[in-house]
C-alpha cells in the first residue's frame, strides 16, 4: 500500500472516531426573506441560511407564483444551527426583534400575505418553544401579534439569485435603505462592550 493510501485510510478511521457536528433547523418568515437572512447568519451558532417558500400548498413555487396565484406560500428562511453553540431559544428571540409581528399583512413596504409573520415547527419541541417565546414577546408589542405558528409541511429552496440576496447586492436601492441598517445595528448589538 502506498503511503498516500495509507494516510486517505488513517484519515477515514480517525473521522469516524470524531463525533460529527450536530445541526438543528429552523424555518421563519418575518417580511422579506432577503432581510431575515442576512440578519440571521451574522448570529454565533448559525452556519446556514437558505431563502425559500414554506406554509402553502403549491407545489415547487418559484417567486413569481407567490405574486401571480394564491400558493399560499410566505417568504422564509431555512436556519441550520450548532446547538452546542446557540439554542433554538436564543433563534426565536431573535426572530421577534428582527420583524414587526404585529403588523398586519407584510412588513413595511412589503405587503400581501407571502410576507407574513410566520413560525413552521417541525416538531412538538418546537412548536412549544415557539408558543412559549410568543408568550414572552406579547407584552412587547403595543399591537396584537400576528404570526403564524403552524406545521412545516415542506421547505421549497427559493431561485439562486435570492441567496445571500444583502451579501451579493449591498449597493441595491433596497439592500442600502432596508436591510443595512438593520444589519449595522445587529452588528452593533452583537459586539461585545468594553
Amino acid at each position: 500500500m502506498s503511503p498516500r493510501s495509507l494516510l486517505a485510510l488513517a484519515a477515514v478511521a480517525l473521522a469516524s472516531l470524531v463525533p460529527s457536528a450536530r445541526a438543528d433547523t429552523l424555518v421563519v418568515g418575518g417580511g422579506c426573506f432577503w432581510c431575515t437572512e442576512a440578519t440571521f447568519e451574522l448570529l454565533p451558532g448559525v452556519t446556514a441560511v437558505t431563502s425559500g417558500y414554506a406554509g402553502g400548498t403549491t407545489e415547487n413555487p418559484k417567486y413569481k407564483d407567490l405574486f401571480q396565484s394564491n400558493t399560499g406560500h410566505a417568504e422564509v428562511i431555512h436556519i441550520d444551527y450548532d446547538p452546542a453553540k446557540t439554542t433554538l431559544e436564543a433563534l426565536l428571540t431573535h426572530f421577534w426583534k428582527v420583524h414587526d409581528p404585529s403588523q398586519v399583512g407584510g412588513q413595511g413596504a412589503d405587503q400581501g400575505p407571502q410576507y407574513r409573520s410566520i413560525i413552521l415547527y417541525a416538531d412538538a419541541v418546537q412548536k412549544a418553544a415557539a408558543e412559549k417565546s410568543l408568550a414572552e414577546a406579547t407584552p412587547k408589542f403595543r399591537k396584537p401579534i400576528t404570526t403564524q405558528i403552524v406545521p412545516l409541511v415542506k421547505f421549497w429552496p427559493a431561485e439562486d439569485y435570492h441567496q445571500d440576496y444583502f451579501a451579493k447586492n449591498p449597493e441595491a436601492g433596497y439592500c442600502r435603505v432596508v436591510i443595512k441598517p438593520k444589519v449595522d445595528k445587529l452588528k452593533k448589538d452583537l459586539k461585545p462592550s468594553s
